[in-house]
């Protein structure tokens, strides 16, 4: 009875284990776990043939936790390799970069500049030439433009005429002078005449005047020699004061010489301000440089300081603004790459000159007033001028043109570059 139980509870186990293949994994080991018990209760006897015991279900990897794939290291290992070697490049080259760029300071805030002014006559007239056109180099002293100069010739021939007027008016002068010495050296010899007949007069009248006191001469006698003494005491005032006028005619001669040539002069000061508006009529450049913006036409009326033109010399430099906290290592003389926006196929070569003592907000038309109100701090930009070591004659250059300059602020070669010499 006993046996007969457990062997219909062995074959129902059996059945429900082959007709359920698709049993969960729990229920599975719950079957198996409880077999062995029902079985040891059992005795040892032959199973029927054709019902063979189901061989024990095989457990999944989920239910024991262990993983059965392979890395992805052992699966890609071409990838992984490659992978490899492009971190390190990246890495290798980022650091590079980096140590490279801490060699350089840059901006873009840069800037061609120059002291470019305006052409202007400094006197009025017609224009009647214009030789030259727009945007074309000139050197220093070629004509710009010509101005109708009839009326400074006319002005600058009256000059001349006054100029010989006041010479031949100091010649004449002179002549009076030469000849007022001759009259004074004549009134000289009448004052040694008068003196003469004075000293004889004087003798004869001392004569004639003991001859009548010891009676051997005649009143008469001694009379008329003392009235010849004085005749030539007279003669002689006479002759003097004739020598004095003559001397001072001098000084009046002397000072209208002196008048004639502070006319003179003046003479010639209007000459030579008839040939400076003559030549004010031909307008040149001074320096070597660009006519920009050519307004002069011929027939065109030019009052003085019409703008003809703007004027743009060779000698340019940059402006480059960097800011306040590139300057560091910034120093006059350092080493410096241009980079033109207009041509980005060259590169221009230049130094630092100088750092400009201030930034650029502290010499604007109105500057900023940090002590009143709220504060924000905000960097500042220093103007920086640098000056090209090879500027390009085949191109033009001219203000306003952007720039990217980069200056080398470290000497010594950067591992890049260092490497790169190998």
């Amino acid at each position: 009875m006993f046996e007969d139980n457990v062997l219909e509870r062995d074959q129902e186990g059996h059945q429900g284990i082959e007709g359920a293949p698709s049993m969960p994994a729990a229920d599975e080991l719950a079957v198996t776990s409880e077999r062995p018990e029902t079985t040891a209760r059992a005795p040892a006897q032959e199973r029927p043939a054709g019902k063979q015991p189901a061989p024990p279900a095989t457990i999944p990897p989920e239910v024991t936790g262990k993983a059965t794939r392979p890395g992805f290291l052992r699966r890609r290992p071409v990838v992984s390799a490659v992978g490899a070697v492009l971190l390190a490049a990246t890495l290798g080259g980022g650091y590079l970069y980096m140590d490279y760029a801490q060699h350089f300071e840059s901006t873009d805030d840069a800037f061609i500049a120059a002291r470019q002014s305006a052409l202007a006559p400094k006197v009025s007239g017609y224009i009647t030439a214009v030789p030259v056109t727009d945007n074309q180099h000139v050197a220093a002293g070629d004509v710009i433009a010509r101005l109708d100069d009839r009326d400074y010739r006319v002005a600058l021939a009256q000059a001349e005429a006054q100029v010989a007027a006041a010479r031949a008016s100091i010649e004449n002068v002179d002549a009076q002078l030469d000849v007022q010495q001759a009259q004074i050296a004549a009134n000289q010899a009448q004052v040694d005449q008068a003196q003469a007949a004075l000293t004889f007069a004087q003798q004869q009248a001392t004569r004639y005047q003991h001859l009548e006191q010891t009676g051997y001469g005649t009143v008469q006698n001694s009379e008329q020699y003392t009235s010849q003494l004085h005749q030539q005491q007279a003669s002689l005032l006479s002759a003097q004061a004739t020598l004095n006028l003559a001397q001072r005619q001098v000084e009046s001669l002397k000072a209208q010489r002196k008048s004639a040539v502070a006319n003179l002069a003046q003479a010639e000061a209007q000459r030579d301000q008839a040939q400076l508006n003559l030549s004010y009529t031909t307008v040149t450049a001074a320096q070597p440089g660009r006519v920009v913006n050519l307004s002069a036409a011929v027939g065109q009326f030019a009052q003085a300081g019409t703008n003809l033109s703007m004027f743009v010399p060779d000698q340019i430099w940059v402006t480059a603004n960097f800011k306040e906290i590139q300057l560091d290592k910034m120093r006059p003389g350092e080493k410096v790459t241009l980079k033109i926006d207009a041509y980005p196929g060259r590169t221009i070569n230049g130094h630092v000159e100088s750092v400009q003592p201030g930034s650029g907000t502290a010499f604007s038309l109105l500057p900023a007033q940090n002590a009143t109100g709220n504060y924000v701090k905000i960097v500042q930009r220093v103007p920086v001028k640098v000056v090209m070591d090879n500027p390009p004659a085949d191109v033009a250059l001219g203000p306003g043109m952007s720039v990217v300059p980069t200056v080398r602020i470290n000497p010594a070669p950067s591992l890049f570059e260092r490497l790169g010499k190998l």
